[in-house]
Parts: structure tokens; sequence; C-alpha cells
């Protein structure tokens, strides 16, 4: 299997397969990479509807250039937990960002919340998320911004008085239930439109449809956030003994 950075070539390759319909493992299989490389391609660069292979590759070499030098591989595996495999921890975070793209979130949010879900503590700092992605404060600071308006992180101050951002048991539905509140907003505003349009006119009576619709969506959200919110409370058991300590990061 090919290693190293996508060729033009090959950005070519999965430009005319996004065109042909193919899926991501069917690129993939074809230029012999892994599925995660291509979905991980196409998402970072406009999406399987906007891909460009020339903008892309412009893209990837001045992504290349501003990167800053990474620390050594044996570094990085050395500073995993649990006898973890290094690399494909960090595939798994891009590739898990990338899936959180590609519902809706804009990718340095997914990255953020991709970064916070897979730490143990599942808590780091704004220093340290910007050490782990090599981005700048500045796109921290506005990533969490985001998703601290969304409910999918807390804020609260380590004994360093450092704030720290804080996915936990109660994030995810807590989330949901923010986006519940937001569609019930959404049908209330919707049905002041019936009124403004005359009821029994084609488009009060579409708008009516809508948010008979939403309403519909919205409570059974919250019933099934609500059935389910025990899952998220089960515990994934003690943690490892030969590896009492906790990561902080």
């Amino acid at each position: 299997m090919p290693g190293g950075r996508l060729t033009q070539q090959e950005r070519q390759q999965i430009a005319l397969g996004l065109a042909d319909g193919l899926a991501y493992a069917e690129i993939a299989r074809r230029l012999d990479r892994p599925t995660s490389t291509i979905t991980r391609e196409v998402m970072r660069n406009g999406g399987p509807t906007g891909y460009r292979a020339d903008l892309a590759h412009r893209a990837t070499e001045r992504r290349a250039h501003r990167r800053k030098p990474s620390a050594p591989r044996e570094q990085q595996a050395s500073a995993q937990p649990y006898g973890r495999d290094a690399e494909a921890v960090r595939e798994f975070e891009e590739v898990y960002a990338v899936a959180m793209m590609a519902s809706g979130m804009p990718l340095m949010m997914g990255r953020v919340l991709a970064c916070l879900t897979i730490s143990d503590s599942g808590s780091l700092t704004a220093q340290e998320l910007a050490q782990r992605l090599q981005v700048s404060p500045a796109s921290i600071s506005k990533a969490i911004a985001f998703l601290d308006s969304q409910g999918m992180v807390r804020r609260e101050r380590d004994e360093r008085r450092r704030e720290r951002y804080i996915v936990d048991d109660e994030i995810w539905y807590q989330a949901m239930m923010v986006s519940v509140r937001s569609t019930a907003q959404l049908v209330e505003t919707t049905r002041q439109g019936v009124d403004v349009l005359g009821a029994g006119t084609p488009a009060a009576a579409r708008l009516e449809g809508v948010a008979r619709f939403l309403d519909f969506v919205s409570e059974g959200m919250a019933r099934a956030a609500e059935q389910a919110r025990d899952v998220l409370r089960t515990s994934s058991g003690p943690q490892d003994a030969a590896d009492p300590k906790p990561d902080r990061g």
C-alpha cells in the first residue's frame, strides 16, 4: 500500500470517482489507499459535491508549508497510555472529526470535539488542544465558543486556575436538548408565518406542514434523549490497574 501524501494524479482520480458516484471505499480500493485517507481528503477540500483536484492539491501544499514541526514518532508513541498505537489513534481522531463535519459541524469544531472525546480524561486546556491539533489559540477559542453555545462542552477551572474544556456523560444529552429547544423555537416562528400569510393559502399550508413535521421530530428527539440518557451514564469499567495515572492531556 503506498504511503505519503496524495499525488496530484491521485486527486484527479478521486475527483473522477466522485463524479461517477463511486463510494469512498471503492475510490480507495482503486488507488490502494485507506478509505479514511480518501474520506479525510474529500471532506477537507469541499466535500463530495465541491471537491476540485487542483484546488485540493494547492491547499495541501499551503498547509504543509504552514504546519509546525511535529514531535518525533517515538515521542508520540511513548505519550500514548494503555499501549495504544499512536498512529492509529491519530488516524481515528481525524476520521472522527471528518465524520462530525459530514454531519454538519464545522471542521475545526469537529477536530476539537474529537480531540476532547478520545482523551481518557475528557478534559483539556486551550494550550493542550492547540498543541495536539497544531493550530493557533485563536482557532481553539473560536471552536470552543461554538461548542459551548451548542451545549457540547463545559468549562471549569482546575487546581492551577487554568480553564479546562470538558466532555462528560451528560454532554451529548445536553447537546441534543439544545437542538430540541432550537427546533421548538423554529416551530413557533414557522406557525407565526401561517397567520401572516393567511390560513388556507398555499404558502400558509406549506408552513403548517413544516411546523407539524418539525414539532413531531422535536418531540420524538426529546423522548428518545430522555429514554437513552442512562446509556451515557453507564461506566466503561474500572481503570486499568497497570496504568493508574489518568490522562491529563
